[in-house]
């Protein structure tokens, strides 16, 4: 769509028949909007992989806007690797987002032939060549299992230096920690885009559990706001709607090459920020 910047919209694959049907409803109403791309998350240690790969392509093959599956290297092995992007190759395929991944929980170590996300890209340009444009995840605030900031940027930049295209990051409420991220890694010799990962607020409760999880850091005043409103979902929403808003305008002002949106198959938040922004359609 963009020839300077990129917009995307990332799903996840649903257990029922009615979350799928709406899944596609939504993706049709986003369609609209001529994103780049849509991506597809794949669940811890590859227990959604028969979903990913059937939404992934009736995404692609149906909606008809250019659909991206995570793949993860936690308890995959190289066969069920290679077999994958073989079918994802086969069926025109031509973006992939490489994680690591999440292991189960009960799994304890991590399995799988490759340990790490620049082991899985380095797997994927030995197999297929340039086939793919390979985005990898970024972590501004650090990713929570991370030993410390200064090792997590070497570990980001061994995976760009894989042979990553580019990066989506982690979702984050301080625009401050994207614009440093990023010129810390140029500093390590990342010349690839860096799109901004962006979570619209629309649940207090879920977004505080899920973001103590993941290690997304939710701004004090932010969250006194927003606990302040108890069970107004009404004011929450206008509140986060405002709030991701302005900083998604800073992003965009400060140079950022695109937004990617977690809309946890829902379109009416992303779409709001979308509007408020005057992206193009």
């Amino acid at each position: 769509m963009s020839q300077e910047r990129r917009y995307s919209f990332e799903f996840f694959p649903t257990k029922t028949e009615a979350g799928h049907e709406k899944l596609l409803t939504v993706a049709r109403q986003l369609a609209g909007y001529n994103p780049d791309f849509f991506s597809c998350t794949y669940g811890a240690g590859g227990s959604t992989r028969d979903r990913t790969l059937n939404t992934v392509l009736q995404l692609d093959g149906e909606v008809k806007v250019p659909t991206a599956p995570h793949l993860s290297c936690v308890g995959d092995s190289k066969a069920e690797l290679r077999n994958l992007l073989n079918t994802y190759r086969d069926a025109g395929i031509r973006r992939i987002v490489a994680l690591r991944g999440d292991l189960p929980s009960g799994m304890g170590m991590a399995s799988g032939e490759l340990r790490h996300a620049s082991d899985l890209v380095e797997f994927i340009r030995a197999e297929t060549g340039g086939h793919f444009h390979i985005e990898v995840a970024a972590y501004p605030e650090m990713h929570p299992q991370a030993r410390n900031f200064e090792d997590d940027l070497r570990h980001f930049a061994a995976k760009m230096q894989a042979g990553a295209n580019s990066a989506i990051t982690q979702y984050f409420f301080n625009a401050d920690s994207y614009f440093h991220f990023v010129e810390r890694v140029r500093k390590l010799g990342v010349e690839q885009p860096i799109v901004p990962g962006i979570m619209p607020i629309t649940n207090y409760s879920k977004l505080a559990r899920f973001s103590d999880a993941c290690g997304a850091e939710l701004p004090r005043w932010v969250r006194k706001q927003l606990e302040a409103y108890g069970d107004d979902l009404e004011s929450i929403q206008a509140f986060g709607e405002q709030v991701v808003t302005r900083m998604c305008e800073k992003l965009l002002d400060g140079g950022a090459p695109g937004l990617h949106f977690y809309t946890l198959n829902q379109a009416e938040p992303s779409l709001a920020i979308w509007n408020n922004l005057g992206l193009p359609r």
